[in-house]
Formats: structure tokens, C-alpha cells, sequence
């Protein structure tokens, strides 16, 4: 009879390490890059938690991606840094990401956006500038909300339009980021906020 509880508690803890893995994996590389001043934002789906968390700690999605925007021209130092805490940059499929070096398995990299530059050609916009950062009261260095709404804007997968109902459900995006943003990020904008009925 216990087996089935027991069993719920690992995969919990499981769940709970993971996490926690996350957030070590990005506190080591902050760490890193924070020792040698190169700048950096967290962008992605931490950035959305962080960004929700100031609204509603509650509302937050966890994610197991580390996602960071740096500039191009900083890439050697962002390297000796990653290697200083034993992690190595590798570039799969054009995407720059840091490895662990004991287990360099891409599910648990943390990738490298670029600043000021198309993550895709076909994108109307470049990523976030590297000053496009806030220090939220947590201390993290996050992008913008308004270039965090931009970048997942432009990605547009579901996991993107899901992050940015979330940003839509605390209140952290409304109507008034429409006319800072070109049409068709406008429109798709538009769209999420009518579909969660603001």
C-alpha cells in the first residue's frame, strides 16, 4: 500500500533536484561572468519566472532552461569564465551553448543568445541590446520586459505564447506595449491579450 506513495515522493524529489539544479548551473556561470564584468542577462523562460515571480510568486512555471544574452564580441572571456567553473562552449546547429564538462549533455546547457543580432533571419527585430537590463529586487540581472516580450514575440512557439500568458495573467503585459512594436509582433500580441480577454 505505501509502495505508490513512496514512489510519488521520488519523482517529487526528483522534480525538486532538477530545479535546484537549474538554479545552481546558473548561479555558477553568473559567478563566473560576474567575476571577469562581462555583461549578461537571463533571458528565456527564467526570465519569465523572475519577471511573474515579482507579480505573483505563485503564478511561476518552473523551466530547466538557462538561457543568456551576451554580446558576440565577449565570447572569448564568457569562455575562460565557463571554463573556470567546468563548463566548455560548444556551437551546435549555429547555437552557442556551455557544456559541463563531466557531462556535457545539451538538455542541461546553458545557451548563449547574442545581443543586438537576429537569433533567425526571418525575424523583424535583433535580440535585446546588451544595456537592455534590469536587476530585479532578487539581484538577478534579467532583459527587459519589454525585450523579453519582443524576443518571445518573435520566436512564437507555444511554449513562447504560453510564457507570455503568463506575463498577460499577473498583469505584466498589457495593451500598452502594442504601438512600441511592429505590426506583426503587434498583431500576435493582440491577439494573446483579446484570447485572455484584456
Amino acid at each position: 500500500m505505501n509502495e505508490p506513495a513512496t514512489t510519488a515522493v521520488s519523482f517529487w524529489e526528483k522534480h525538486v533536484m532538477a530545479i535546484d539544479e537549474v538554479t545552481r548551473r546558473f548561479e555558477r556561470i553568473r559567478g563566473a561572468l560576474e567575476s571577469v564584468h562581462v555583461p549578461f542577462a537571463l533571458v528565456g523562460g527564467q526570465a519569465v519566472a523572475l519577471w511573474v515571480a515579482t507579480k505573483d510568486p505563485a503564478a511561476v512555471r518552473s523551466t530547466k532552461d538557462v538561457d543568456i544574452l551576451v554580446r558576440r564580441d565577449d565570447l572569448s572571456i564568457v569562455r575562460k569564465a565557463a571554463l573556470s567553473v567546468g563548463m566548455e562552449y560548444f556551437e551546435v546547429l549555429s547555437v552557442g551553448m556551455l557544456l559541463e564538462r563531466d557531462n556535457p549533455n545539451p538538455r542541461q546547457a546553458v545557451h548563449l543568445i547574442w545581443a543586438d543580432e537576429k537569433v533567425r533571419s526571418e525575424y523583424p527585430l535583433p535580440s535585446p541590446r546588451i544595456d537592455e537590463i534590469e536587476r530585479l529586487a532578487t539581484g538577478e540581472p534579467v532583459v527587459t520586459l519589454s525585450g523579453l516580450v519582443r524576443m518571445k514575440l518573435m520566436a512564437d512557439r507555444d511554449q513562447d505564447r504560453l510564457h507570455l500568458r503568463d506575463m498577460i495573467g499577473v498583469e505584466l503585459i498589457g495593451r500598452g506595449m502594442l504601438a512600441n512594436l511592429p505590426l506583426d509582433l503587434a498583431t500576435r500580441l493582440d491577439r494573446l491579450l483579446t484570447e485572455e480577454g484584456r
